[in-house]
């Protein structure tokens, strides 16, 4: 999402302010904010405004009774997955048990290294990844045992408080030998890219699950896309249908301008059209994952 809006950085809290409040009236399941530092390239310069993700949705969860938030989604490498568990438990009981975890492997070196966070190769950040999922997973549960993994020791993991609902935890990413199997061993659900690989990205997980001996239908699929410019009803409608029959649970769109208060009249009937699909939620609202 981009932030460079008119008037600068003191009119980006009213403007998401509204774009928020018109979400929640609208009937949209969630948002989703990129959890990044720096703007990305797909959307603009570095330079540009970028809110940080976990702050974002703190603030957003204050100002809402219905909404449901996560991050499209954090860099595991960015934040200590002890502290990870606090942060999403903490605002799931403010919230009243509205917040997922989204998580992934990371991408964004550039942030990473100027802001000085230590950004490890590939290989290692999956491995902190599997680690971290096993972490979250045993804090949600309130499990305190000692955890001692290759790169990260927890000698008392409390989570006190427990949450209200426990997470779920999304993993972003469509890789099909490390990323998904992932998915069917650790996570409630899964976040891929709305293009022509959709159906055997599932078939893919599909696969890893009977290899884990989990449930393939357990597991919430998700996919991120853009809304564009197409304000068609009858078009969006049929969109958003045919990704429910490929077994898509909740479609996470960007959109082209959250200032525009029409598209929210338009989200509002789109949500209203596609509520006899019987989906957990026809649609929600975020960023770009890393």
């Amino acid at each position: 999402m981009s932030f460079s809006w008119p008037g600068g950085p003191a009119a980006i809290g009213p403007t998401l302010a509204d774009a928020v409040d018109r979400v929640e009236a609208a009937g949209i399941h969630s948002i989703w904010p990129m959890d990044h530092f720096f703007q990305i390239p797909i959307v603009g310069e570095p330079d540009e405004p970028m809110l940080e993700g976990w702050a974002t949705i703190a603030w957003a969860a204050g100002r809402t009774r219905s909404l449901e938030f996560g991050t499209m989604v954090t860099g595991v490498h960015c934040r200590h997955p002890g502290l990870l568990a606090k942060f999403a438990t903490t605002l799931d009981v403010l919230s009243g048990g509205r917040v997922w975890l989204g998580i992934g492997a990371g991408w964004n070196e550039q942030e990473s290294r100027g802001l000085g966070v230590p950004f490890p190769s590939l290989a290692e950040r999956f491995e902190r990844l599997e680690e971290s999922l096993e972490i979250l997973r045993r804090m949600f549960d309130g499990d305190a045992t000692p955890y001692s993994g290759r790169h990260y020791r927890l000698d008392r993991p409390l989570n006190v408080p427990g949450p209200v609902r426990r997470p779920p935890i999304l993993i972003g990413g469509g890789g099909e030998r490390k990323t998904l199997r992932l998915v069917a061993r650790h996570a409630d659900a899964c976040n891929l890219f709305e293009n022509a690989d959709l159906r055997r990205k599932l078939d893919v997980l599909r696969g890893h699950c009977e290899d884990a001996g989990r449930s393939y239908d357990a597991i919430v699929k998700t996919t991120t896309g853009r809304l564009g410019e197409d304000r068609d009803l009858g078009r969006l409608v049929q969109r958003f249908a045919s990704l429910a029959e490929a077994g898509i649970d909740l479609a996470i769109v960007d959109l082209p301008d959250p200032g525009d208060p029409g598209l929210f009249d338009l989200l509002a009937k789109l949500v209203e059209q596609l509520a006899p699909l019987g989906r957990p939620a026809p649609a929600a609202l975020g960023g770009t994952r890393p």
